[in-house]
């Protein structure tokens, strides 16, 4: 008696173990998949604000910039779902009373020939028609040394018109420029200017590659507007620009998308194709209203594209700091073009960057 009962006893014991260690490996006989581990994912958006957001990924770090207005400031993360812990750095700060202390504009940081640089758009007490592209430049290893940014000035352009919105990229061995800046000198409707790079600083003469024509690039009153352009390349070293349409003010703000023809020539407007439809539009279901002013980066490990972009989380908040940055993984249809989907929904989880 005392012995079947201590074999029972063991019986139920290896089970019990048995059915304890199947449990620890996530196996329930339905051979589902488990959790994600902690931290293989994030939720948008990253910050409460952030206007004009912009990401540069360089050995191992994010660097992330903002419009914020009166200054320039860098994060610097290594996983930009922390971006919140991450303490902005304030690398410029203009002098007053100069033609570029005020309206401090979506800055942008850059690496190259072994130099940092930033561009971004100022005017002069904050007169909106002076509104100009101005340079930093920094020898420096790390961009978050302070004291190493050099004032380079205007980035000069025969026409020196009203200018915003500045990006930089190398295509064929020579380096460009687009922005989005007015004809003439009066306010109307903006347009997407590009021009060769004679170095850092300098401009030449700019070419008009696109305005707004269709109707969904024309919803805002008064002003019509194509704003923000953005360079991306597809594994073939194909060249597609971005740029955002309508008002910031309104939640109708979205993506637009130009395509450079194969070997084309970017100076030559004939060589560049608009899309038809916008590329990346609002999801009132998942609380992004206005979503463009974008930027792309890589990933750690140089697998994959992403977007980084504002949106407003209700809709008429408008051009404020309510924006708030997000981001989410690039995709590429079959014809090597973009596919930028829609923009996820606010606490959707979604997978971090591969290589982190």
């Amino acid at each position: 008696m005392v012995i079947k009962l201590n074999v029972q006893m063991k019986t139920i014991f290896f089970i019990s173990f048995m059915a304890l260690i199947a449990c620890s490996r996530g196996g329930s006989g339905g051979g589902g998949e488990q959790p994600p581990k902690a931290d293989t994912t994030f939720t948008n958006p990253l910050l409460s604000s952030g206007p004009d957001p912009w990401v540069l990924q360089k050995d191992g770090y994010y660097y992330f910039m903002r419009t914020l207005g009166n200054r320039l400031a860098i994060s610097k993360t290594q996983y930009l779902d922390k971006l919140s812990n991450a303490s902005p750095v304030t690398v410029w700060t203009p002098p007053a009373g100069m033609a570029w202390s005020t309206d401090i504009w979506a800055p942008e940081l850059h690496f190259v020939n072994n130099k940092w640089y930033i561009y971004f758009a100022a005017d002069s007490a904050g007169i909106n028609s002076t509104h100009r592209i101005y340079v930093l430049e920094n020898a420096a290893a790390d961009p978050m040394n302070v004291g190493t940014w050099v004032f380079k000035g205007k980035l000069m352009e025969t026409a020196d018109k009203w200018a915003i919105d500045a990006t930089i990229f190398t295509y064929n061995g020579s380096n460009y420029a687009a922005w989005s800046g007015w004809q003439g000198n009066s306010d109307g409707e903006q347009d997407i200017y590009i021009a060769k790079m004679q170095d850092a600083y300098t401009l030449g003469s700019r070419v008009l590659i696109s305005k707004p024509t269709y109707p969904w690039e024309k919803i805002s009153t008064n002003v019509f507007v194509n704003e923000g352009p953005e360079a991306l390349f597809n594994s073939s070293g194909n060249l597609f620009l971005t740029y955002s349409a309508n008002g910031c003010w309104t939640d109708d703000y979205c993506l637009g998308m130009l395509t450079l023809k194969p070997g084309g020539d970017p100076l030559n407007a004939a060589d560049w194709t608009k899309s038809a439809n916008p590329v990346f539009t609002k999801n009132t279901s998942g609380n992004a209203f206005g979503p463009g002013h974008n930027g792309f980066f890589k990933s750690p490990d140089g697998k994959e594209d992403w977007i980084i972009y504002h949106a407003n989380s209700a809709s008429g908040q408008g051009c404020g700091d309510q924006r708030n940055p997000r981001m989410q993984k690039v995709g590429w249809n079959t014809d090597g073009t973009p596919n930028f989907g829609v923009p996820v929904g606010t606490g959707v989880q979604i997978k971090k960057p591969s290589g982190e």
